[in-house]
């Protein structure tokens, strides 16, 4: 026989499109021929097969090879390729049976000596390829990544010679051990460390209850930063849908999936030098950027007007629609980027404005010019703007603490209690609510009707402003488990809700 086929998978974004490799020997000058959009990357392979069949006992044809990658139009990039190749040649050869093959798709990249090396993408492959009905063949790091998905789908692999002794029916490729899928414990970190702020705190619970964004302002070292990493201890644990969302996009990174985040929320809080690509994604083929590793999680953006005004704007988008589309010549790939943005700032580039102290020496100008770093529209899109204040005199050294565990426990109780009461109204987080779902749910007296609408003639605010507070107003009283929104929840509202970034100090 001179012709087998292979499957493996391509990774396109968080996809995972079935490749079907087919080999073909003919007359010709002994040389492997790759074609089908191949990378440089890819064609490589012929080199590093070439290399792994010699030196696991083997002999590659002495005539042409031909190995097509299809469909020809599908960019293939990287060694996920390797394994699937090398069988297809060794079974075009004659020695393999074709017909094994056919029955599993195979990922893994193949060293000189054939040993099998990981490779990323690999749990969207094996959710497509439980879905086809076929077994996926994996290098042994990647294992535990596969189980994931369907763990009696899934077999393993350390070297091109075991592959090659399963298909002959000599041996059996192990399986690997189902990893247990459930959350692992949250940061160690409690909201009642912070000390004093404790309007700032009440903020961070409906924010952690409603999924809404938040900004906080306010001086060094009034707690800013300690608040906003306390926000991941309370909120509640991914479901598995979640879960997987999370580890689809953290396996096609640059990096390999680590099982240890399994059901953890991201946490991530890239520096003010971050670039635009770094924040949405992007290169070739585009990878997921910040804002799709914080899917499902939190985006913590310190220092915000130090970012340059390009990035924060590419965040406009994706805080609305919940994805990133990156375009680019040969790709179109959509990554999920349903993340919630904490953000914080100094009120003046020195930082000490409206401290009490009497310590900034900005003037008005240079106060302005600061606070326009960060767009109007950007601003308009964070739900909650919180002041945090300079400690008063004597909270630190106050050996009394605010509150205890029990406190904290009380907070992710109710948090969650109130997110149950989300999800059973709307099916999803208040802050996620369409207009129309605003309209249904968030009704409001004639009065309170009427203070919005002043409100929103005094304040300026635009309609996405006065969606924003409806959408707060509710989480507030779902926290305080109210069925109608009252006034003092409008007005709490209200309160957590500023001009924008241009307003006059």
């Amino acid at each position: 026989m001179t012709f087998a086929v292979t499957y493996s998978r391509a990774q396109i974004g968080i996809e995972a499109p079935l490749v079907t490799v087919e080999a073909d020997i003919s007359q010709g000058l002994p040389q492997i021929q790759i074609v089908g959009l191949p990378a440089t990357t890819v064609k490589e392979a012929k080199d590093r097969v070439k290399s792994a069949i010699a030196n696991v006992g083997l002999k590659t044809p002495s005539r042409r090879v031909t190995v097509n990658l299809a469909p020809a139009d599908l960019p293939k990039q990287g060694g996920r390729y390797d394994l699937a190749i090398a069988l297809s040649i060794l079974a075009a050869n004659g020695d393999l049976p074709s017909a094994a093959l056919q029955q599993c798709e195979w990922l893994g990249e193949l060293a000189l000596d054939g040993q099998l090396r990981p490779v990323n993408g690999v749990l969207p492959a094996a959710i497509q390829c439980a879905a086809a009905g076929r077994l996926l063949v994996v290098p042994r790091l990647n294992g535990a990544e596969a189980t994931l998905v369907a763990a009696a789908n899934v077999m393993i692999a350390d070297n091109l010679q075991d592959v090659i002794a399963h298909l002959h029916g000599l041996v059996s490729l192990s399986r690997p051990e189902p990893q247990a899928a459930t959350a692992l414990a949250g940061p160690k970190v409690r909201i009642s460390e912070v000390r004093g702020q404790q309007t700032a705190k009440h903020a961070l619970i409906i924010a952690a209850a409603g999924g809404h964004n938040l900004l906080f302002t306010g001086p060094p070292g009034s707690g800013k930063t300690m608040l906003a990493s306390r926000l991941s201890s309370l909120l509640p644990p991914l479901t598995t849908t979640e879960a997987l969302e999370v580890a689809a996009v953290h396996s096609v990174s640059s990096k390999l999936f680590d099982f240890a985040t399994w059901g953890q929320r991201p946490f991530r809080a890239p520096h003010h030098t971050t670039s635009s690509i770094a924040l949405v994604g992007g290169s070739s083929p585009p990878r997921p950027g910040e804002i799709s590793l914080a899917h499902n999680g939190v985006l913590f953006l310190d220092e915000l007007p130090e970012y340059s005004r390009r990035v924060l704007e590419v965040l406009r988008e994706p805080l609305e629609s919940g994805l990133i589309m990156i375009s680019r010549a040969q790709y179109q790939v959509c990554y999920p980027a349903r993340f919630q943005l904490i953000a914080a700032m100094n009120p003046c580039p020195c930082g000490y404005y409206g401290d009490g102290r009497d310590r900034c020496n900005c003037s008005i100008t240079r106060i302005q010019a600061y606070r326009s770093r960060v767009s109007g529209p950007l601003m308009d899109r964070i739900d909650l703007h919180v002041e945090v204040p300079a400690l008063a005199q004597g909270v630190l050294s106050n050996a009394a603490k605010d509150a205890d565990e029990a406190s904290d426990n009380a907070a992710l109780q109710l948090v969650s209690e109130s997110r149950k009461i989300m999800y059973a109204r709307a099916g999803k987080l208040n802050a996620h609510l369409t207009s129309h779902e605003v309209a249904r749910d968030c009704l409001l007296s004639a009065d309170d009707s009427r203070l919005l609408d002043t409100a929103m003639d005094k304040l300026g605010l635009s309609a996405r402003g006065y969606f924003k507070i409806l959408k707060v107003a509710r989480t507030i009283a779902d926290l305080s488990k109210n069925r109608d929104i009252l006034p003092a929840h409008l007005v709490e509202a209200l309160a957590f809700r500023r001009l924008d970034s241009h307003d006059s100090p």
